[in-house]
């Protein structure tokens, strides 16, 4: 347990979280919709620093990062919780574990690594990682963890990159980007409505901290998982294809295939042909690197 680097205190003993554009407003013995940051007295704290959930050496390209670092391994790290509930969610048992009975969920009683920053540091040294990736959930919710072995990673000569939604905080991307070396972002869809029922988020912060992260040079590639009946209409993928394509054509975009899991056990997977479609779609709108993922 951590005391949080970006809150308010709102009087009362309320706080307010800086971390992520939720900017949730917790009461006292309360989380925020992360599920890993509590109220305490007043003081708002980080409940999952040092307990890693998931450590794995994987190559940088299952990031997907394709043009950073290609072919080498990367030592990726997670903590338990997330900022969004996507109804998809890969890796659900992880990501929505710390908000199972209402949010209430002792975060001791999931099982956990303990790793100091060091120590994760340490292990991406001993194995032969040129690189630190923090994902499988999202990095903003660990962000305490995670700057401060970015911080330590930077000082060993290791790159460090995220797997985000992007539903970070201006001040989080403050403090990360003197330590920030590449970061793939989630476009899930370009409608509002589809991020407020599958995600319980806002499109707005997402699309606009794509902007500035371009504008702070930080090495960014974007992945879409295209979902039929979800986002993957020809109107919809030319929005998300035009937006890449107007902040820069070289900003590669990957194009992943859906396959059931979490809430949406029942849906289709999505047909080659869509993929196929979607990468023609960023093609014609200039895209120079269109990928196809889960394929």
């Amino acid at each position: 347990m951590k005391e949080s680097y970006l809150y308010q205190k709102l009087g009362g003993q309320k706080v307010q979280c800086l971390t992520c554009s939720h900017q949730c407003q917790i009461l006292p013995g309360n989380r925020g919709i992360c599920g890993v940051r509590e109220n305490q007295q007043g003081k708002l704290y980080f409940l999952a620093y040092g307990k890693i959930i998931a450590a794995h050496i994987d190559p940088i390209e299952k990031k997907p990062l394709f043009h950073f670092m290609p072919k080498t391994l990367t030592y990726s790290i997670a903590t338990v919780g997330c900022n969004f509930r996507c109804a998809w969610c890969q890796n659900a048992d992880i990501s929505q574990a710390s908000k199972a009975s209402g949010y209430n969920l002792p975060i001791d009683e999931i099982p956990f690594q303990k790793m100091t920053p060091a120590e994760i540091v340490a292990e991406a040294i001993k194995n032969n990682c040129p690189s630190i990736s923090y994902t499988y959930t999202e990095p903003t919710i660990f962000l305490e963890l995670a700057l401060d072995t970015m911080k330590i990673a930077h000082k060993k000569g290791l790159k460090n990159t995220w797997v985000s939604n992007g539903y970070f905080s201006k001040e989080t991307l403050n403090l990360i980007t003197p330590f920030l070396d590449a970061i793939n972002i989630d476009l899930k869809a370009f409608k509002d409505e589809t991020y407020q029922k599958y995600c319980g988020a806002k499109l707005a912060p997402v699309l606009e901290n794509i902007k500035t992260v371009h504008t702070k040079k930080i090495h960014l590639e974007v992945t879409t998982l295209i979902i039929p009946g979800v986002n993957n209409s020809k109107k919809e993928l030319t929005q998300i294809a035009e937006f890449l394509a107007k902040i820069d054509k070289n900003i590669p975009w990957h194009i992943s295939r859906f396959f059931p899991a979490f809430k949406m056990m029942d849906s289709t997977i999505t047909p080659i042909k869509t993929l196929e479609l979607a990468s023609q779609i960023g093609k014609k709108s200039g895209l120079k690197y269109v990928h196809l993922g889960n394929v």
